[in-house]
């Protein structure tokens, strides 16, 4: 008995022993951690329509069908072969027309083309091919060009340039009307537009690759919208001042006749909604939103069915809340209210004429799902349990799944129906729990992870700040442990937020070998009002810095704490985080590490940065005062810098430009660049992404360490 209860007691020990620790491999090479993904609503599985062996290519050999586009009335199927990545969100690949009824697989076009979509009828797809966009007819077979004046580096049709598709957020730059009588699209004029170019390293001489890349101050592409009469085989422009503006956003209007047309000025303070008529290409101001600091762009405006209203998202009163217009103007209510911010609007019910949305609440760090008539009188939380929840609702609004974590629990999802009382209040009924991710939080459970816990940061300006804190795993508060701060800090970003995955895996794996590991948002970041953050405006980099010193000096003074191994890490805006962390904060941080970061925001795109800078024209001091590449001379600590020389989006010139400044001032760094990758500097099949994270590894330990960090279990090295 005596032998059994000693063995009882020391079974916690044993399992505590037998926990395992996280490695690479776990993260980067087996994916051990990745969660199960859960689809929300959608259209009826594939199978169930047709059988996707029937669908073959001109060969007569079986096609992919993972990758497919469906018709309003589900006789005809879209599938992508061959998908090849251009930009961010660009692609272009084979397409094939897939008949249900006769069972007949066309190819759409001898090339890889973009953009397919279906007239809303169904009869005709319209594409974009070499810059031009195209109309195919299905009945007949053929195809015919709506535009003849496409050319690279040139002239773009119905796709976006590459500014516009990074910073506005799309690359389909056509839309059909909700009918199907016209096709409304962009033309963009990049002549004027200065090249950028990077070698790829692919032969004995290699190649240079060449496109448009408008930096800060220098010249846009000319933007026109046209509107073509798909029966009449006519084309008009939209008529609306010229100059140097931005249309952000087409989208039609619930009669097939009116476009919206969203125009802005440079300084992106001006935003105008244009109601175009399809016909002739005059328009009417609908709506007009002015700002001292910026207005932001998105996709949340919903013209209704009845022809008379449309609602929105807008900080116009300092936070991000939902708007209800009239068309003519004479109504505008302000539909919901706070000092919270309105993160979604997850969909609008106009039969029961009821708006879903997600709020940042009850802290910026949570998402909580809500209900609110058109009115904004009456308002329902639909969603209880503080944390995040993703909202996906089908298509009558009687039902949602909701996507639920906190930082510390991986996801669950449950189905939930929208029940109505007798008075008409809508609530969350539970109908099942659809993946509890039991499998992962197994895999969890098997290994010695720590917890994240939330903490509040003071800084010199009075304001707190919102972060998190990953001790070691079994911490001891006598020991003093190097601290690494990740962060990346720009605007309206946020990465302190109480979901699963804000805390990664390789920071509880470094948390594991001793590290204590924290994130602060900085002033500039979202969810807490517009004017924490706008602050940055016209200086980024001065707040956002000095908050991060702030946060240094602050934890820096617990005892705990190895206050001469305090480093700091980020990628692209948090790589120029980093780069200022070891420039201006080399007074507490001693070592950092900068991925992809920008070092000056005169070589950043002209839409990104002169949202927040103006041009370097009218705000030199700006863009200069807080630029790392004039404070190399203050470096003196350990400095790793990071790059993909395809980088399209932050140029490799960025960290040329710092390598150049610091060998000028000799400082000694360490530098990695990584041939032919981009931004993301990823690749599972080449070693890539094991490399970059081994890398950064292997130089914590050797530039970021003490007698407390473990480092005889760490990963061994790829090669």
């Amino acid at each position: 008995m005596r032998k059994l209860f000693l063995a009882l007691l020391l079974l916690p020990i044993i399992s505590q022993a037998q926990k395992k620790q996280i490695s690479l491999e776990d993260i980067y090479k087996n994916r051990t951690f990745q969660g199960d993904v859960v689809p929300g609503f959608s259209e009826l599985p594939l199978d169930s329509i047709i059988h996707t062996n029937d669908v073959k290519d001109e060969t007569g050999k079986q096609l992919n069908t993972k990758d497919f586009l469906l018709s309003e009335d589900k006789k005809r199927i879209l599938f992508f072969t061959n998908r090849e990545s251009i930009y961010r969100r660009s692609s272009k690949s084979n397409v094939y027309l897939f008949d249900v009824v006769s069972k007949k697989t066309s190819r759409l076009d001898d090339g890889k083309i973009m953009h397919a979509s279906f007239s809303p009828d169904g009869s005709k797809i319209a594409f974009v091919k070499e810059n031009n966009l195209y109309l195919y007819d299905i009945p007949t077979g053929h195809s015919r060009a709506i535009t003849t004046d496409g050319k690279w580096n040139f002239i773009i049709n119905g796709n976006c340039d590459w500014v516009y598709e990074e910073e506005f957020g799309f690359t389909q730059a056509y839309q059909w009307s909700p009918k199907g009588d016209y096709l409304a699209y962009y033309r963009f004029d990049e002549s004027n537009v200065k090249e950028y170019e990077f070698t790829v390293f692919d032969s004995s001489y290699n190649k240079q690759y060449s496109y448009k890349y408008p930096k800060a101050g220098e010249a846009n592409s000319v933007v026109e919208i046209h509107i073509y009469d798909v029966a009449k085989n006519k084309d008009v422009k939209a008529q609306y001042e010229q100059g140097d503006i931005y249309i952000p956003r087409i989208k039609w209007a619930k009669d097939d006749h009116s476009l919206i047309v969203y125009w802005m000025n440079r300084h992106q303070d001006d935003l105008k909604l244009l109601l175009t008529n399809g016909e002739t290409g005059a328009n009417n101001l609908l709506y007009e939103e002015k700002n001292k600091y910026y207005v932001e762009i998105n996709d949340e405006w919903w013209f209704l069915n009845d022809g008379q209203h449309f609602l929105f998202t807008s900080e116009m009163n300092g936070f991000r809340h939902v708007y209800l217009y009239s068309m003519d103007g004479k109504n505008k209510i302000q539909v919901t209210k706070g000092n919270f911010e309105v993160t979604e609007v997850n969909g609008v019910d106009e039969k029961n004429k009821m708006i879903y949305y997600t709020m940042a609440y009850p802290t910026p760090m949570d998402r909580t799902v809500f209900a609110t008539d058109f009115s904004g009188n009456k308002n329902y939380q639909i969603t209880q349990s503080p944390g995040w929840h993703r909202a996906v609702l089908n298509g009558d609004f009687s039902q949602f799944y909701d996507y639920y974590s906190t930082i510390n629990t991986p996801q669950s999802v449950t189905l939930y129906d929208i029940a109505w009382n007798k008075k008409k209040e809508p609530s969350a009924k539970l109908v099942k729990v659809v993946n509890d991710n039991a499998k992962l939080s197994a895999k969890i459970n098997g290994y010695d992870l720590s917890k994240a816990e939330f903490v509040r940061v003071p800084n010199s300006k009075g304001d707190t700040l919102n972060g998190w804190m990953l001790k070691p795993v079994n911490f001891d508060p006598n020991k003093k442990y190097p601290l690494l701060f990740c962060n990346y800090g720009g605007p309206g970003s946020q990465q302190v937020s109480n979901r699963f995955g804000a805390v990664s895996f390789w920071h509880q794996m470094l948390a594991e070998r001793g590290y204590i590991i924290v994130c602060i948002d900085n002033t500039g970041t979202g969810y807490r009002g517009e004017e924490f953050k706008k602050k940055t405006y016209l200086q980024l980099g001065k707040y956002e810095i000095e908050d991060q010193i702030d946060a240094a000096k602050y934890f820096s003074g617990m005892p705990y704490v190895d206050k001469n191994n305090i480093g700091h890490w980020g990628w692209s805006y948090g790589g120029f985080m980093s780069s200022l962390a070891i420039t201006k904060g080399s007074n507490v941080f001693t070592a950092a590490i900068a991925v992809a970061p920008v070092t000056s925001w005169r070589f950043y795109d002209n839409i990104y940065t002169e949202r927040y800078m103006r041009t370097p024209q009218e705000n030199a001091k700006g863009y200069d005062d807080n630029s790392p590449l004039n404070f190399t001379d203050r470096i003196k600590g350990k400095f790793l810098i990071i790059h993909g020389m395809a980088d399209d989006n932050v140029h490799f010139q960025n960290s040329v430009e710092m390598i150049t400044a610091m060998v000028k001032n000799n400082v000694d760094f360490q530098s990695a660049y990584y041939p032919n990758k981009n931004h993301g500097i990823s690749g599972m099949n080449d070693n890539t992404t094991f490399h970059l994270w081994n890398k950064m590894t292997n130089w914590l330990y050797q530039n970021l360490s003490n007698e407390n960090v473990k480092t005889g279990t760490a990963p061994q090295k790829a090669f």
